[in-house]
């Protein structure tokens, strides 16, 4: 399934791909362009480790975007990104109190653009599973697994934007909820609260572009399909034969597709989910 279902465990270096690098690494630290903040566009991203959210850390840093990444760990010292730490803030989207403290911070350092934030893509997500790696069903997923996964899921992305409508009403930038093929239908991997959210999220991207449009913010959604990174479920190839391009999807070509809802070549686009899965959906 799509790279945002399952939940790190441990620090991984959002700008590198993988657990932080070693000594040598850490001498030839990766810089970003020689812009100064205030004149560079800034996306805020969730889930940003690994898989899509990694992908598109790079995409939009080689265009000269400042990226401000969201975690639930602290920023890898060992990790060679010159900006990552002072670009980084540790927060656990499924707890409200240290989202709210999360966006009460970005606010606070989005100031060297001016109060101004152009993009803000909502990619973090949980899926528990039961032992095994098997799917959790509407029967056998605890009451407390579907609050958390819809605090994550789904509340924590209107947490966000809301809180963070002023900043992106004065660049009237974009927003981009991550949903999933799993939300339009019964997954073999997914589970049912993580399908449901996504769901809920699509419904959320409809509603976020009625109310958000007058205000000069886009709001969208991007739908992956079977994506290869590290943390595919196992049984992920048997699905091949079902996608139309007969392959799986790379993480870059979502993080395409996510620049491309954050930019100007999509001005005139809001309310849309955009299915990036092969042709599966047919």
């Amino acid at each position: 399934m799509a790279a945002n279902e399952t939940r790190s465990t441990s620090a991984e270096c959002p700008h590198a791909g993988g657990t932080a690098p070693d000594e040598d690494r850490r001498e030839k630290r990766r810089r970003v362009p020689d812009i100064p903040n205030s004149e560079r566009k800034t996306l805020v991203l969730t889930g940003a480790s690994r898989g899509i959210g990694h992908a598109t850390v790079k995409r939009f840093s080689s265009a000269g975007w400042r990226v401000i990444t969201c975690s639930r760990h602290p920023f890898p010292e060992d990790c060679p990104w010159e900006m990552g730490e002072e670009d980084h803030i540790q927060v656990d989207l499924a707890d409200v109190e240290s989202t709210e403290r999360a966006i009460a911070e970005i606010r606070e350092r989005l100031q060297d653009q001016g109060g101004r934030l152009n993009a803000l893509v909502n990619n973090a997500a949980i899926s528990p599973k039961l032992p095994g790696g098997k799917r959790m069903n509407s029967i056998d997923t605890s009451i407390e697994d579907w609050k958390i996964v819809f605090q994550v899921n789904f509340f924590a992305p209107i947490m966000l934007a809301r809180g963070l409508i002023e900043e992106l009403k004065r660049a009237k930038g974009a927003v981009v909820n991550v949903t999933s093929i799993a939300g339009s239908r019964v997954h073999p991997f997914a589970g049912s609260a993580y399908a449901t959210s996504k769901a809920a999220l699509a419904a959320l991207t409809r509603e976020m572009a009625h109310d958000f449009g007058p205000h000069g913010i886009r709001v969208n959604a991007i739908s992956p399909g079977e994506i290869e990174t590290s943390i595919l479920s196992p049984g992920t190839e048997k699905l091949i034969e079902q996608i139309p391009l007969r392959r799986l999807g790379q993480p870059e070509e979502v993080a395409k597709a996510i620049y491309f809802l954050c930019t100007e070549a999509s001005s005139y686009v809001t309310g849309a989910e955009l299915h990036i899965n092969g042709g599966q959906h047919v």
